[in-house]
């Protein structure tokens, strides 16, 4: 984009941020940007439209991120970034976004995100959309209908089925499987809340769903059906003990049920919800979540 007055020219925290003609494109220089956005965020708590223009593009780019991994492999939440794209819905208004032989109607900060060939991303026709300031990597395939939302990290080689959500800020990681209907929650407000993370090679089942920060460990299996929220009580049968917000890595989760509590329950025979660990991945189980090279291609 062209850099000449991204930034207001009479902010202090500007000053040294970007010359017209600059090259945005080494990874020193988008740190850079990236920090000096954070500056004028903390100070001005919004972003002008060539500001916001740029947030979008780092966004996109994957410069900027909702959640980064640190090196002890602990997840850290950029509660800035939520709170700067919550901005762009609190700046109201609504305009038309033309998109094929359709319209659409949203907020001015958030139009349709387009893609060229260059990308490197499949979008398979039939109704899908991405929202702009979605990181979408090289080699994701997305097949209609889906919507991924804006602040959503997708990386290489994930496989978006059909029917599937990637809500606002959810972080998914490379080589994962979204079959289809599942539902990745999103998290905006409020914005210390942690979203959703699907960790590397991560196969979820068709019609799973996963809320409320819920953390899933790499190579981690969900069966069909898997619904996790922050409050749901995880049975590891394995090794006999009990789990929340986490699935842990190569664990292979399938729906159960345990008797609710109480005469009234007991009277009616109610069972709850209970995903339950059954096992921890093995070749059996690679070889029933194996994916043919030729579709992510």
């Amino acid at each position: 984009m062209d850099m000449d007055n991204v930034m207001n020219k009479d902010a202090e925290t500007n000053a040294s941020f970007i010359n017209v003609g600059d090259d945005i494109t080494s990874g020193a220089q988008m740190d850079k940007v990236a920090q000096t956005l954070r500056d004028v965020f903390s100070e001005q708590g919004h972003f002008d439209k060539e500001q916001w223009a740029l947030f979008l593009e780092l966004l996109e780019n994957g410069s900027i991120r909702v959640v980064d991994r640190l090196l002890d492999g602990s997840w850290k939440v950029n509660t800035w970034v939520k709170e700067a794209i919550l901005s762009g819905f609190q700046e109201g208004g609504m305009v038309e976004w033309s998109w094929q032989s359709e319209s659409f109607f949203d907020r001015p900060a958030f139009s349709p995100r387009h893609f060229t060939l260059s990308d490197g991303v499949r979008i398979v026709p039939g109704g899908t959309a991405v929202r702009r300031g979605a990181f979408i990597a090289r080699g994701v395939v997305i097949m209609p209908p889906s919507y991924i939302n804006v602040g959503a990290f997708v990386d290489q080689d994930t496989m978006v089925d059909s029917h599937v959500l990637v809500g606002s800020c959810a972080h998914i990681g490379k080589k994962v499987h979204l079959s289809a209907g599942a539902q990745i929650g999103g998290v905006l407000e409020p914005p210390q809340a942690n979203p959703v993370i699907i960790e590397d090679e991560v196969f979820i089942g068709g019609m799973c769903g996963i809320f409320e920060g819920i953390l899933v460990k790499k190579r981690a299996v969900l069966a069909p059906g898997v619904i996790i929220t922050k409050g749901t009580r995880i049975f590891d049968l394995v090794r006999g003990m009990d789990l929340y917000s986490e699935v842990p890595e190569n664990a292979v989760v399938v729906p159960g049920t345990r008797p609710a509590r109480g005469s009234y329950a007991e009277g009616l025979g109610i069972s709850l919800a209970s995903p339950c660990i059954v096992k921890y991945r093995d070749e059996k189980t690679d070889s029933a979540v194996v994916l043919e090279s030729a579709l992510r291609g």
